[in-house]
C-alpha cells in the first residue's frame, strides 16, 4: 500500500473571509470543537511515522489559532517540511518572526484579485492592502512565497493583471486554479463558471507569461474540470498520496471528502496509520474494483481512476458513478448544461454570489 505524501492539516474553519467558492464545509457548526495544540502534536508525529513529509497548514484561516508557532514547532522538529496556507489576514511581522523561528519553510499567500475594488468585494471583507504587505514582510524574511489565485467568472479576465502584481510581490510560484465546484463554490456555480471564450483568452495569457518568467516565477494553470475532455486524477487517487485532518479530528482522502456519505474517521477514536491502512471511508474507492463501466472497461481506470469522487456526488448522488466531467459519463449532460449556460450567461460582475461565514 501506498504511503501519504502530504498532510493538509485544517487547523480550523475560523476565518475573516468570506470568499464564495470557499471548499470549506457548508456545515460549518459541526467543527467548533477544535483539536487542542497536544492533539494536533500526537497527529504530526504519526504522520511522519507513516511517511508524511510534507505539512500543509490551512484551513480556514490558520493564523486564528494561537498556538500556530507551536504546531509550526513541532511539525518542524519531526522533520516535516511545512508550509502555511492563508489569506495572510493577521501575518504581521511579529508573528512572522514567531513563525521564521519555529522553522516554517514556505508561506502561500491567497489573492483574490490584483486591486483593491475587486479583491475587497471578492473577499468579502477590506484585506487587499494588508495581503500586500504581508507580502512584503515574507520576502523580507527569506521565505518562498508562493500567490494563490482562484479564478472564476469574476476575475479571470484580468488575469494579467493578477500575473503582473506577483511579479511585482516577486513571488517565487504563482497558483492560477480555476474554482472547483464544491461546497460553496457549488452554490454559486452559475455565477462563478466562466465562459469557453475567457477560458480561451486566459490560457493564451498564462502560456505568453510562462515563457517571459522562465527560471523566474513558476506558472501553474489549473483548468476548470467542466471544461475537460476527461476528469483529472484526484488527489492521484483515492487514499493514496495524501490525507486531510480537519480541524474536529476528522480525516479524509481529499478536503472535500467530509460531504460524502461514508463511515467517519477521526483521530480523536484511531490512530493515523490504522484510518490510512484498515478503515472503511480510505479503503472505499482504492484501486479499480469498485469502479462501475464505463470506467470498468476504459483504458484510463488506471490513470484518473474515474474522476473525482466528492464531483460524482454532488452531481448525481452517488459517489461511485463515473465522475460526469468526463465526456463517457452517462450523466455528463449535466456537465454540458451547465457549461452551456455559462456560456450564454450575463457578463461577469452582475451576479450576485452567496458569501461564505466568516467564522464556524
Amino acid at each position: 500500500m501506498d504511503r501519504p505524501f502530504g498532510l493538509l492539516a485544517e487547523l480550523t474553519y475560523s476565518c475573516p473571509l468570506s470568499c464564495a467558492y470557499c471548499s470549506n464545509p457548508l456545515n460549518l457548526a459541526d467543527y467548533r470543537d477544535e483539536l487542542a495544540t497536544a492533539e494536533w502534536r500526537r497527529v504530526l508525529v504519526e504522520a511522519q511515522e507513516l511517511g508524511v513529509l510534507q505539512c500543509h497548514l490551512s484551513g480556514g484561516e490558520p493564523l486564528l489559532r494561537r498556538d500556530l508557532v507551536e504546531i509550526v514547532q513541532s511539525a518542524s522538529e519531526l522533520g516535516l517540511y511545512t508550509n502555511l496556507v492563508t489569506s495572510a489576514i493577521g501575518l504581521s511581522r511579529r508573528r512572522a518572526e514567531e513563525l521564521r523561528a519555529a522553522g516554517l519553510d514556505h508561506v502561500q499567500i491567497s489573492i483574490q484579485a490584483d486591486e483593491p475594488v475587486a479583491s475587497d468585494r471578492i473577499a468579502g471583507t477590506p484585506s487587499f492592502q494588508r495581503k500586500i504587505e504581508a507580502a512584503h514582510v515574507v520576502k523580507e524574511l527569506g521565505w518562498p512565497l508562493t500567490v494563490n489565485v482562484v479564478l472564476h467568472r469574476q476575475n479571470i479576465d484580468v488575469i494579467a493583471d493578477i500575473l503582473g502584481l506577483a511579479e511585482e510581490l516577486e513571488a517565487d510560484r504563482v497558483e492560477l486554479a480555476n474554482t472547483q465546484y464544491y461546497g460553496w463554490a457549488l452554490r454559486n456555480r452559475d455565477t462563478l463558471l466562466p465562459s469557453e471564450a475567457q477560458l480561451g483568452r486566459a490560457e493564451a495569457v498564462v502560456r505568453a507569461a510562462r515563457k517571459r518568467l522562465e527560471g523566474r516565477m513558476d506558472v501553474i494553470y489549473v483548468l476548470p474540470d467542466y471544461y475537460s475532455r476527461y476528469p483529472k486524477p484526484c488527489m492521484g487517487g483515492w487514499g493514496k498520496r495524501q490525507l486531510t485532518v480537519a480541524p474536529n479530528g476528522d480525516v479524509l482522502p481529499c478536503p472535500a471528502a467530509h460531504a460524502l456519505p461514508l463511515p467517519r474517521a477521526s483521530v480523536r477514536d484511531d490512530s493515523l496509520t490504522r484510518i490510512w491502512t484498515e478503515s472503511p471511508l480510505f479503503q472505499r474507492f482504492r484501486g479499480t474494483d469498485w469502479m462501475p463501466d464505463p470506467c470498468r472497461s476504459c483504458d484510463r481506470r488506471e490513470i484518473d481512476f474515474g474522476g473525482c469522487r466528492c464531483q460524482a456526488f454532488e452531481l448525481t448522488g452517488d459517489a461511485a458513478r463515473t465522475d460526469p466531467v468526463c465526456h463517457l459519463s452517462p450523466d455528463h449532460g449535466i456537465v454540458a448544461e451547465t457549461v452551456r449556460a455559462a456560456n450564454e450567461g450575463t457578463r461577469p460582475g452582475e451576479e450576485v454570489l452567496v458569501p461564505r461565514p466568516h467564522r464556524a
